[in-house]
């Protein structure tokens, strides 16, 4: 499957599908800003839930931070206790694992939270840490010049943006 013929909206609802099944009656949503962080507010529309979900940036436990500097996303807002939750982080594409890495190190400064598990639309491979998802939608092969982010138009439907890096020289 090439990345252009991945369909984000038919993704969702395999997600959608992945998150009921991880879901139980004290679990939170978390996305990661900001692809994430529209998976987690629409599942939690969808799934009928209580309250709003959390969202969660990686900026400023980033290990390259340094290169990528302060970035214009969301910031971190949990709006419930961490110390002792269920936690379960929404992300759009999965790949190298420091984002997530990140994210877990600013989940923790909120508190102790008893499980965090994580759900992706898209595992791209290519791990640098031991990272891995407890769900994803689909799992492709992309190189590495090429990546991958999760788009949304105005009335809130899914898509995907593919991107060419330059190559280094």
């Amino acid at each position: 499957m090439s990345a252009l013929a991945l369909n984000a909206e038919a993704l969702y609802l395999e997600l959608l599908r992945g998150v009921r099944s991880l879901y139980q009656a004290n679990t939170r949503l978390v996305g990661i800003t900001s692809g994430g962080a529209w998976l987690a507010q629409r599942l939690q529309r969808d799934l009928c839930l209580p309250g709003e979900s959390g969202q969660v940036s990686s900026v400023m436990h980033r290990d390259d931070f340094a290169q990528r500097g302060l970035s214009t996303g969301g910031q971190t807002s949990l709006p419930f206790e961490v110390d002792g939750a269920d936690i379960l982080v929404l992300d759009d594409v999965l790949y190298t694992g420091r984002t997530i890495r990140a994210v877990l190190n600013e989940i923790f400064d909120y508190g102790r939270p008893a499980r965090v598990q994580l759900a992706v639309l898209v595992d791209r491979g290519g791990r640098q840490l031991p990272i891995q998802a407890d769900f994803a939608a689909a799992r492709v092969a992309l190189p590495e010049t090429q990546s991958l982010a999760l788009a949304r138009d105005p009335a809130g439907a899914f898509s995907f943006d593919v991107e060419i890096k330059a190559a280094l020289s």
